[in-house]
């Protein structure tokens, strides 16, 4: 049964892909707000989304409850987004892309010291690494398979061919290959939003859950630098991607407190526009 609802959820999609594709950007963006915002409600994700939010922000649930519909249209747009990702690498779309800290990224480049890049799943969260590449930097980004067996072959195509070359597998495989291109001078990108069962329980909102502590010890191991980027949808279709400045963290710092202070970065994105953040996920799980 799995494996029929997987190859029809395919099907929807590519039908949704194709359609976006012929009405162009800005009309897909926007179709893909309307449908999402009446078909979402029908899963039992909405659900999770309501309990994540009055997890984060207690005694606010009526606040919580107004932002479902706004959260439910973001995902929508991200959809839409994916079929014009090729846009944005050759630079069709560039109108709709700010990018702050552009400086940041050719230190990088000029120094060709790796570096940690963090952030969350907001908005078109791709356009990270993306952005991070065009510019010069080596990097490999890290990514978690989807469970869609029909999906996740085209997904995959699609980061490699326009979001970045280099794609790690999540995993003990994956954070052997991170070690192993780290010492080679491969910077590392990765979303430090989602639950990881090999994770350590930090507070997110002053609540534990599983956090990946991969940052933390390529700081331990390696003395990096940390740089956090955050994704922002502008009036619907423009994105302001931006680089802040890089942290330097003490080697000999604990693990945990450096994964605490790196979730603590994310809270703040996540504060900044909390509709503009994926919640459906079970991060307190």
């Amino acid at each position: 049964m799995k494996f029929i609802n997987y190859f029809f959820q395919y099907l929807f999609l590519l039908t949704l892909f194709a359609i976006f594709r012929l009405i162009g950007y800005k009309n897909s963006s926007n179709l893909g707000a309307k449908i999402a915002s009446y078909i979402g409600p029908i899963f039992r994700k909405k659900t999770l989304i309501l309990k994540n939010l009055n997890r984060a922000f207690p005694n606010q649930e009526e606040a919580n409850q107004k932002k479902i519909k706004k959260i439910w249209e973001n995902y929508g747009r991200i959809l839409s987004d994916y079929i014009y990702l090729k846009d944005f690498r050759n630079g069709k779309t560039k109108k709709f892309v700010v990018v702050e800290g552009e400086n940041i990224l050719n230190n990088i480049k000029n120094k060709n010291l790796p570096v940690v890049f963090i952030s969350g799943h907001f908005n078109n969260f791709e356009l990270m690494a993306m952005e991070i590449e065009k510019n010069g930097v080596d990097l490999a980004a890290i990514y978690r398979p989807l469970n869609n067996i029909f999906l996740n072959p085209m997904m995959e195509s699609i980061r490699k061919k326009y979001i970045c070359k280099r794609q790690i597998k999540k995993g003990i495989g994956g954070t052997k290959e991170i070690l192993k291109l780290f010492k080679k001078g491969v910077s590392i990108a990765l979303m430090i939003d989602q639950r990881v069962s090999e994770g350590k329980r930090i507070k997110f909102f002053n609540q534990e859950a599983y956090t990946t502590t991969i940052p933390a010890q390529l700081i331990k191991k390696f003395g990096c630098d940390v740089v956090p980027v955050y994704v922002e949808r502008i009036k619907k279709y423009h994105f302001k991607i931006k680089f802040f400045d890089p942290i330097s963290f003490d080697k000999n710092k604990d693990i945990m407190q450096v994964t605490l202070e790196l979730n603590k970065i994310l809270e703040k994105m996540i504060l900044k526009s909390s509709d503009q953040w994926i919640w459906t996920h079970n991060r307190w799980k």
